[in-house]
């Protein structure tokens, strides 16, 4: 029996979608209309804000308009940030522009296709799932969405990223579960991938006939998919999550398997001729496919040469690095070290693929996901493609409000990201992507640290490591690609807490990045295949655009510049293209159309955070350390939320109702209804996305962790002289001296 999980759901909220099931695979064709109207959208973006400029121009050349120094400067900033945020969302609309003829264009690779292009193939693809600190029931289910994955051989491999000996009793029973996974997955699939082994072999006989190799071909397909029916049933279905894997990955490919043997009985039935053997054997090779493969835990932090670097960057690093050697464990005074072996036994066997899978532990793959992304990866056009992926979607029926609506602003994204494709900025989006492996390797880099060997091919000198890479795989001359379908989703945090940890690591590194991004374009430059202007602007948005989109909207939201008159209805108008292709997009992925305004509300909660993640980039400028990976926790309680970010959301919400206050007694009219709608916004997403009780209590327990003071333990002393003569020894003298000082 599968094992159940150890997170209890929420409580369901008022105004959540109790539907479940998610958006279609492929996307709705968008009309000719529809995409005109994108493009136009772009055009009158910048159009009202070229109107915008041109009248305050005017009124500034009148006389009296700035009064003093300070009026000149505040008027500076606030149109300085006026015209990043219309840059931000030009360069939304430009790639939403960009993804709807994408859609529209996209034809879905048909079955027979792909099994002609597979028959007689067998490319290695190893499957990397990097997990730390995670519950072993989402592992789980991450796992079994890659173990069926139609693909000829799959070497699956969970990398554990725990401390191998934890003293605490949850997070050792965390680490048993998950060590206990890829066990377990195989026992029970070992089974079914036998039969099916079986009837393959029979039907690879040569003197079987086209009616039993037909015959063989529906029952098989038939019994493969009572028993993942059956699988289906004994699984829990508790949370939305768990729901997404019973219906998507289970019953889904079920589903699939059940068409296939109908469509061969319905033929039978009709008198049609059977099956050649010929194609009776591409489809029992699907089942060899779905049923086949490897699966192996490997623990980095075992052994004491690998580095033990605290981030998933490293954590894929580790084993990557050892892909094409085979090792054996050697036992030392500090611990298990792994030594390669060139001839004789060994412990571990890490053979070379040709493309490497990584996903996110808590995120899920739909089937044929493996199979269509490297179809067309190894298609001529895409030979310089390094990494392929689908932007990851929302699981849909969330319990709580900010899920839904943060599931919202994912499903955006994807859209976005789609478009990215459309300009050549695509960048990697770490939750999932298949990587060709000679490009992963012309990446490779080693440096020594600590006395130990490091080899790196991902970049972790930022916390958001595969937006980095992606500027390192296209300086060293490869692309990136979006397929345009929905094949894989991923967890949303399901409260404020949880969302802060995620959002501050996101917002911490675009700025140490855009140096690189100009780096790129002076290297593409000097060697004759420039930057397009489209490319280096979105690339560039992408980058910085959570910094100065943060820092513009507080400069609108607080400054006050000659007496608010600049706020006017063209300034209005620059955002309305803006909101309403966004409130189109919403529609057309099942959410409602007002739903464009809680999500304002929502990014107004998430200012401080940008800002604070902002801050660490330029912290790490200046002092030249490496950002600290604070993975997004998954637990059954809600994460408290640090007093900062609710503290700030209350002062903007306290300022802009000053603002709206004052405005009305110099009847700017303008200001009046921006800032008391910004108030509005946000007051109502602190009542209802993170509660008045919340709010308090998280208040409370601040104040308390604030004035409560720890008694300090002292130390015991240590034995200084059998400390000094050890020192002496290891260190020299003078390290001694200051040591037992």
């Amino acid at each position: 029996m599968p094992e159940k999980t150890i997170v209890a759901p929420p409580r369901r909220q008022r105004g959540t979608d109790r539907d479940a099931t998610p958006q279609p695979v492929t996307h709705t064709r968008p009309s000719a209309r529809r995409i005109a109207r994108a493009r136009l959208a772009v055009v009158l973006c910048a159009l009202m804000w070229v109107l915008y400029c041109a009248t305050v121009v005017v009124a500034l050349s009148r006389g009296g308009a700035l009064v003093d120094a300070a009026q000149l400067i505040t008027t500076a900033v606030f149109l300085v940030s006026v015209t990043f945020l219309t840059l931000s969302a030009c360069m939304h609309l430009l790639a939403r522009s960009g993804a709807l003829p994408r859609f529209a264009a996209h034809r879905r690779t048909r079955r027979i296709v792909l099994d002609e292009h597979f028959a007689g193939r067998e490319p290695r693809l190893t499957a990397l799932l990097p997990s730390r600190a995670e519950d072993p029931a989402l592992v789980r289910m991450g796992l079994w969405s890659v173990a069926l994955q139609e693909f000829p051989r799959i070497d699956i491999v969970l990398l554990l990223d725990d401390d191998p000996s934890p003293v605490d009793d949850d997070e050792r029973a965390g680490l048993e579960g998950c060590r206990r996974l890829t066990g377990e997955l195989t026992a029970t699939l070992r089974p079914v991938a036998d039969r099916v082994e079986a009837a393959a072999a029979r039907v690879q006989d040569q003197a079987i006939g086209d009616a039993e190799a037909t015959e063989v071909v529906m029952r098989e397909h038939a019994a493969c998919a009572q028993w993942l029916r059956a699988r289906a049933a004994e699984e829990p279905a508790t949370t939305h999550v768990e729901v997404f894997f019973v219906e998507q990955v289970l019953r889904r490919l079920a589903d699939e398997l059940d068409a296939t043997a109908t469509a061969l009985k319905e033929a039978a039935e009709a008198g049609e001729p059977p099956l050649a053997v010929e194609r009776a054997r591409h489809l029992m090779d699907r089942l060899v496919r779905i049923f086949g493969f490897r699966a192996r835990t490997f623990e980095r932090r075992r052994y004491t040469n690998l580095p033990h670097t605290a981030n998933k960057a490293m954590n894929l690093n580790a084993y990557l690095g050892l892909m094409g050697g085979r090792y054996r464990e050697q036992a030392g005074a500090g611990g298990v070290a792994l030594e390669r072996v060139d001839e004789g036994p060994a412990d571990l066997d890490i053979p070379e693929s040709e493309y490497v899978l990584t996903l996110d532990a808590d995120s899920m793959l739909l089937p044929g996901y493996c199979m269509r992304l490297i179809h067309a990866l190894e298609q001529p056009e895409n030979a310089g493609v390094a990494v392929i992926q689908t932007p990851y979607s929302a699981y849909r029926g969330a319990p709580t409000r900010l899920e839904r609506l943060a599931g919202a602003t994912t499903d955006l994204q994807h859209i976005v990201h789609q478009g990215l494709t459309a300009f050549d900025a695509t960048f990697w989006v770490g939750a999932n992507a298949i990587l060709r492996w000679e490009a992963v390797r012309s990446l490779r880099r080693e440096s020594r640290e600590d006395g130990i060997r490091v080899v790196r091919f991902i970049s972790d000198r930022t916390a958001i490591e595969d937006t980095e890479s992606s500027i390192d795989i296209a300086a060293h001359g490869w692309s990136l690609l979006n397929y345009p379908e929905r094949l894989s989703y991923s967890a949303t945090p399901p409260d404020f807490g949880t969302l802060v940890i995620q959002r501050r690591r996101w917002a911490d590194g675009g700025l140490l990045v855009l140096p690189r991004l100009h780096a790129l374009a002076l290297q593409r430059r000097r060697e004759g295949r420039p930057l397009g202007l489209a490319q280096r602007l979105l690339r560039m948005n992408y980058l910085g655009s959570v910094s100065w989109v943060t820092l513009g909207l507080l400069a609108v939201l607080t400054l006050y510049p000659m007496d608010g008159q600049l706020v006017t209805l063209l300034l209005l108008l620059i955002a309305v293209p803006y909101f309403t292709e966004m409130a189109s997009d919403l529609h057309a992925l099942g959410y409602h159309r007002r739903d464009v305004a809680a999500i304002y509300g929502l990014n107004l909660l998430l200012l401080p955070v940008n800002l604070a993640g902002s801050a660490a980039s330029l912290v790490q400028v200046l002092s030249g350390r490496r950002a600290r990976f604070a993975r997004t926790p998954k637990v059954s309680t809600r994460t408290r939320v640090p007093a900062l970010y609710l503290l700030a959301p209350l002062a903007i919400a306290g300022i802009a109702i000053a603002v709206a206050v004052r405005s009305v007694f110099t009847q700017a009219w303008g200001t009046t209804v921006f800032a008391a709608f910004t108030a509005l916004a946000i007051l109502w997403a602190i009542t209802r996305l993170i509660g008045i009780r919340h709010t308090v209590s998280d208040l409370w327990f601040a104040w308390l962790d604030w004035i409560w003071v720890t008694p300090v333990v002292p130390a015991p002393a240590p034995d200084l002289g059998r400390a000094r003569w050890a020192a002496v020894l290891d260190d020299g003298p003078l390290d001694a001296t200051g040591a037992v000082a």
